[in-house]
């Protein structure tokens, strides 16, 4: 195959590929986003790291105040 023909074979699909659109599903995407509610996985965070930083809060508190 010459490279005219190669090159115009890639151009189009170029074309065709900037040019697509699919048909965008937004109730699947909105559950997506919203994840499941049974399975909150930020809450479940919050809570598991919640007193890890009372140690270093308390220490430099200290700090702050003997200046």
């Amino acid at each position: 195959m010459g490279r005219g023909r190669q090159k115009a074979k890639q151009t189009k699909v170029a074309r065709e590929l900037k040019y697509y659109s699919p048909e965008t599903n937004y109730h699947a995407l909105e559950q997506e986003l919203r994840g499941s509610e049974g399975g909150r996985t930020d809450v479940a965070t919050e809570d598991r790291f919640a007193g890890d930083d009372d140690e270093y809060d308390n220490r430099y508190t200290s700090w702050h105040d003997d200046r």
